[in-house]
């Protein structure tokens, strides 16, 4: 959800997505403290004083709510790495950033992060083909959809491996951020245990994660350039 309030918004409309807004800053402090069992819309209606008939205008369930708050974590996460890729930087520095940034954004608000890979309705979801378009339109699929068209500008670039699929890189990156996300809002210290005197900060292990996937993609020649430029 923007931070700002549209200008063009009747004062009704403005104090709609204000109360919305309320409502969902609200769920993220009880997930934060609560977890997932913990949030409910009668909880959420203790919370910020509202009756619970009132927060129902605005989400119809708790299933509802965590779908939007779902939303909310990757639409911040589309405006960061957007900016990103948009950025006058060289296109390496631009790749490892987005998988820093991913991760950083994760461990900013690391329960609300949960709640934007839990499944509320505990059913397996059922993937169809037709799902794809509707997927691509969210703020999860447009996020995505920048970190494909970063595969495709390093493909083009001649730096990432041209014959690797796109979609399945792309995928790949995001599992393993995913996985280290997960590591690092769950054990804070997971960077530091290593056998040496000098323990590796979360920022420093980041960096490195960022750059094995980064290496991960690349072109033989490109790998084989990389290592022989890191060895003079």
């Amino acid at each position: 959800m923007p931070d700002d309030l549209s200008l063009e918004a009747t004062p009704a409309e403005r104090r709609r997505l204000k109360v919305r807004g309320a409502i969902i800053e609200a769920a993220e402090r009880v997930f934060a403290t609560e977890g997932e069992a913990g949030l409910s819309i009668r909880r959420l209606a203790e919370e910020i004083d509202y009756s619970p008939s009132a927060i129902y205008k605005y989400f119809g369930s708790k299933e509802e709510l965590i779908d939007e708050l779902k939303e909310v974590f990757f639409e911040r996460l589309l405006s960061r790495v957007g900016k990103i890729s948009c950025a006058d930087a060289p296109f390496s520095e631009r790749g490892r950033a987005c998988v820093t940034t991913y991760i950083a954004t994760a461990m900013e608000r690391p329960h609300h992060y949960a709640a934007a890979f839990s499944n509320a309705g505990g059913a397996p979801v059922q993937v169809q083909s037709q799902d794809w378009e509707a997927f691509a339109q969210t703020y999860k699929g447009r996020a995505f959809g920048v970190l494909v068209n970063m595969v495709c500008e390093g493909q083009s670039l001649g730096v990432f491996d041209s014959k690797l699929d796109p979609y399945l890189s792309a995928k790949s990156v995001w599992a393993a951020s995913h996985g280290l996300a997960q590591l690092m809002t769950h054990l804070p210290h997971f960077p530091a245990r290593l056998p040496t005197d000098q323990p590796v900060s979360a920022s420093a292990f980041i960096a490195f994660h960022a750059d094995l996937v980064f290496r991960g993609l690349q072109s033989p020649g490109e790998a084989r350039h990389a290592d022989s430029t890191s060895e003079d």
